[in-house]
């Protein structure tokens, strides 16, 4: 069995196609994996750093909304498209699996062209383009959500490595904070803005961090590793730690007592299944999945939303003092986080081990019927959506300035 799995861009296409790539190698060790991804993507580092084939092929960004960059897409496609059959053909590729980001499209077409069956994992409750294509082309569509619509799909949970599913946050803490710099005796305020970073939430806290350490709060602060800011605490008062990335999330997490962040996918997964309280501050921009993902974790009372139109200098102080500098408060949260009730190691085992098996079966899997016309009008309709959203998107936010 030889597998493919395209996932790349940001951490939260990549860590779960690494997740399932660790699992699939404990089912078989001696299983072919490669994996898809561009030159541009954390996949450059991320995927070398665990031991798996890395080839990367040209990015096929689809704009947001009818410019002229949309002309130019058919050729790139094309020869994204050209580049992932050479790839499948040299491998001998079994089976494909697909998690999205900008290398997920052409690898479902070049799947589609040779014939190879598809596997889909959607992580977020609005899933995107890549995947909603990929939907077509296979009746093996798995989602973190139930709430995700696409056909065929069956809601696993969020494919998470195994430091993170089996993170025993108290047991790991004091070890984490010394690792990090941090003191064992001080609340930490965990902040980061996903694999990127996020300006806005930086420049946010950076901000508030006089009153932060003022109110004995250290800050273990991960920038992103494109920021560019230079940041000089004062030696006196709590640590106030600035890293520009952290491959290790499992001592960020266990050293943390409560997080300032956005609300990808995977991040909401990560922070639910380890028990940590979070003030979730969705990316303005995109078709407003990031607020649909922690929609839930707020309802059930385990953190909250922070909206990143909110002014810049009170957003970190709100966050940060309504809902966790009061004890009360701080357990309520911790008590709420509790009812979500994530999956534990053992059964995030086991939604692993069934796409494993779902992918072993694909294997026996024919032809379906040709869906290339099908597909090509899906894409145009969902180019012109796509228009619509971001118009819909820019009236919102001149509202609200």
């Amino acid at each position: 069995m030889s597998v493919v799995i395209a996932g790349g861009g940001t951490a939260g296409h990549i860590e779960p196609a690494l997740a399932l790539a660790d699992a699939l190698r404990r089912a078989e060790p001696s299983i072919p994996i490669t994996c898809l991804g561009t030159q541009r993507g954390l996949e450059t580092r991320l995927v070398p750093m665990r031991g798996y084939e890395l080839v990367l092929i040209p990015p096929v960004p689809l704009p947001r909304s009818l410019t002229p960059e949309l002309a130019s897409v058919p050729g790139r496609l094309g020869d994204a498209v050209k580049a992932v059959t050479q790839v499948l053909d040299r491998t001998r590729a079994q089976v494909l699996a697909g998690f999205g980001g900008y290398v997920a499209a052409p690898a479902y077409l070049a799947a589609r062209r040779r014939q190879v069956p598809i596997v889909v994992h959607e992580a977020n409750v609005r899933p995107g383009v890549a995947n909603r294509l990929g939907a077509m082309f296979t009746r093996y569509v798995f989602t973190a959500s139930p709430e995700t619509k696409l056909p065929h799909a069956t809601a696993i949970g969020m494919p998470l490595r195994r430091e993170i599913a089996g993170l025993d946050r108290l047991a790991l803490m004091d070890k984490a904070r010394a690792h990090l710099g941090l003191r064992p005796d001080l609340p930490v305020l965990l902040v980061f803005g996903g694999s990127q970073g996020a300006r806005s939430l930086n420049l946010a806290v950076l901000e508030a961090a006089d009153w932060i350490r003022g109110a004995g709060i250290q800050v273990l602060h991960i920038l992103g590793p494109r920021s560019g800011l230079r940041v000089n605490m004062p030696a006196a008062g709590p640590p106030y730690i600035t890293l520009p990335y952290v491959d290790r999330m499992d001592l960020a997490y266990a050293a943390a007592d409560f997080v300032l962040c956005r609300s990808g996918a995977m991040t909401c997964a990560e922070l639910t299944a380890v028990g940590l309280p979070a003030a979730y501050v969705p990316l303005p921009h995109g078709n407003g999945e990031q607020r649909l993902n922690a929609l839930p974790i707020e309802r059930a009372g385990g953190g909250l939303i922070v909206a990143d139109a909110a002014q810049r200098s009170k957003l970190a102080q709100q966050a940060v003092d309504e809902h966790w500098t009061q004890p009360v408060a701080r357990r309520e949260v911790a008590n709420c986080i509790v009812t979500i009730q994530p999956p534990s190691a053992k059964q995030r085992s086991r939604q692993l081990l069934k796409l494993v098996r779902q992918i072993r079966d694909v294997l026996g899997v024919g032809p379906v019927e040709d869906l290339t016309g099908a597909a090509r009008n899906a894409a145009a309709s969902l180019a012109t959506e796509l228009a619509a959203l971001e118009q819909r998107e820019g009236r919102r936010r001149r509202r609200l300035v």
